[in-house]
């Protein structure tokens, strides 16, 4: 069991991090990768709340031979960690940290043919090549060369000049090496894969334009996870999973029969007090919720400070011995207090899970992010660094 920092005491509240699931996730999507890709696991965002370099690292030791991230800062903590392997930037390199992406062989983004220049001077500045990816927008509308033929793809043929002109102005500056073109798509998630696919052809159209051109990358990528999972044809020479690593489905309509995901993350925390109330009592600012019964009240240390969303308050619940014990009261900074009136058996530092299976019971990221409207991406991407990350396999 590994600890991501030092802490002076066993963490009350913690994440575990079970990296075994990691390593059977990952099995599981090189099950359904095609055997002419290689897998470019995405860990931004801290691997989207997990820790990214034990999660990165886990990744490379199964034989993983790329990773991405969305910011430099990322990329540098990753390579300060001694990850040594391929990294691509998708978000923009801002001119400052050009040498610095040199001097550690980062692959950049290139979204516009202006960064593309300005890369091209430092790397000229420093007489060194920089392999990049230049992407292409066709249809996400964030970043990305523009592409906005989708709206009529048999007849509106300028928009895909236009972008293969740019591709090609940009893989013509001097020091820059275009090794990788690549998209992402905006409704892989969707039932209906249409629009997808609209995207995935336009994408294949601008490459068989650039290849006219003699332009040829070594890499093509598009297919996310849920495109990994559900249209095998976009998986070209790179595919790049990120939420289905970390065991959440990227799709509703996909199924267990379809890979077989395991949760990595559960948080965990303990009760601190317990007190007998009478009927009528209020719990919490504001006194929003109100005993019916006699009760048993329990606090546990974790709050909307640790991204244990206020918008939970007298909504959600945990589990106290394989039991749901509902919040009463608004969530709180710092605390947050159970009911457990009807749970026999429950002492102080009794083990509560927030997020995670507990006996027969389990609360899923999917549960929590209908109950506050929102998905499960943000559930785990956003638990707070003062949520110690406990690293088990």
């Amino acid at each position: 069991m590994r600890t991501r920092k030092n802490t002076f005491a066993r963490p009350v509240t913690r994440a575990e991090i079970n990296l075994g699931a990691v390593n059977h996730n990952l099995g599981e999507l090189k099950r359904l990768t095609a055997p002419s890709a290689a897998i470019m696991a995405v860990v931004k965002a801290d691997a989207y709340g997990h820790g990214a370099v034990e999660v990165a690292k886990t990744l490379v030791e199964q034989g993983v031979p790329y990773l991405a991230v969305a910011r430099f800062s990322e990329a540098m903590v990753l390579r300060h960690a001694g990850l040594a392997v391929p990294i691509l930037l998708f978000g923009h390199t801002y001119p400052e940290y050009l040498h610095h992406v040199l001097h550690h062989d980062i692959w950049p983004s290139i979204n516009t043919i202006d960064s593309a220049r300005m890369l091209s001077e430092v790397a000229r500045g420093r007489k060194k090549k920089v392999r990049v990816h230049v992407k292409i927008d066709t249809g996400m509308g964030r970043l990305g060369v523009l592409c906005d033929g989708l709206a009529l793809p048999d007849s509106d043929k300028s928009s895909r000049k236009r972008a293969v002109q740019s591709v090609l102005e940009i893989a013509s500056l001097p020091r820059l090496e275009v090794e990788g073109i690549y998209t992402h798509f905006a409704n892989a998630d969707h039932p209906d894969t249409g629009q997808t696919a609209l995207q995935f052809s336009l994408f294949m159209d601008i490459l068989s334009e650039l290849k006219k051109n003699g332009l040829e990358p070594r890499f093509r990528h598009a297919a996310n996870s849920a495109a990994l999972i559900r249209m095998p044809e976009t998986h070209l020479e790179l595919v790049r999973p990120g939420i289905a690593l970390y065991g959440l489905s990227p799709s509703a309509v996909v199924s267990k029969a379809q890979i077989d995901l395991k949760p990595v993350m559960s948080i965990k925390t303990s009760i601190i007090q317990l007190k007998n109330v009478p009927s009528g009592f209020k719990v919490s600012y504001g006194g929003i919720h109100q005993t019916e019964r006699p009760t048993t009240l329990a606090t546990v240390p974790i709050g909307y400070a640790d991204a244990y969303s206020r918008r939970l308050s007298s909504k959600g619940y945990m589990l106290v011995r394989g039991q749901k014990a509902p919040i009463v009261g608004r969530v709180c900074m710092d605390l947050t207090v159970l009911d457990v009136g009807h749970i026999t058996g429950v002492v102080p530092e009794d083990e509560v899970v927030v997020l995670g299976r507990q006996g027969d019971n389990e609360i899923t990221a999917d549960e929590i992010a209908e109950m506050i409207q929102t998905i499960h991406y943000e559930i785990i991407s956003t638990i707070t660094a003062r949520v110690p990350r406990i690293f088990v396999r």
